[in-house]
């Protein structure tokens, strides 16, 4: 069982929500669904936001960085325009392309993971 703080996942999908939190168990991490009402978002080591939830995950980003939220953030985008990196630069979010192929993603979090346990 990890003892790091939990992934929350901000995807829309109902089976692609599934899909990341099986597999991203497997792997070791703690997976929370970011949309459960009992969530604290602040708890999170990182947070992972498909550019399709709430109609604009880049924009739902934004707002939780407004609200203070400043924890490492992955945006999952397929076919990213120079505006969606842009966005998601400027909220201080990587940008991994959908479909997930090989462990960008897992790579990308425990990078993030390690790096917030480090400072």
């Amino acid at each position: 069982m990890s003892t790091r703080s939990p992934i929350l996942l901000f995807i829309g999908d109902r089976p692609v929500l599934s899909s990341l939190e099986f597999a991203l168990a497997l792997e070791g991490f703690d997976i929370v669904n970011g949309a459960a009402e009992e969530v604290e978002v602040s708890s999170a080591g990182c947070l992972v936001v498909d550019q399709g939830y709430c109609g604009d995950g880049a924009a739902f980003l934004a707002e939780l960085r407004q609200d203070g939220h400043a924890m490492p953030a992955i945006l999952l985008v397929t076919n990213p325009t120079a505006s969606t990196r842009t966005r998601a630069g400027a909220a201080g979010a990587v940008v991994i392309e959908k479909p997930l192929f090989g462990e960008e993603l897992t790579h990308a979090l425990r990078g993030a993971l390690d790096h917030c346990e480090a400072a």
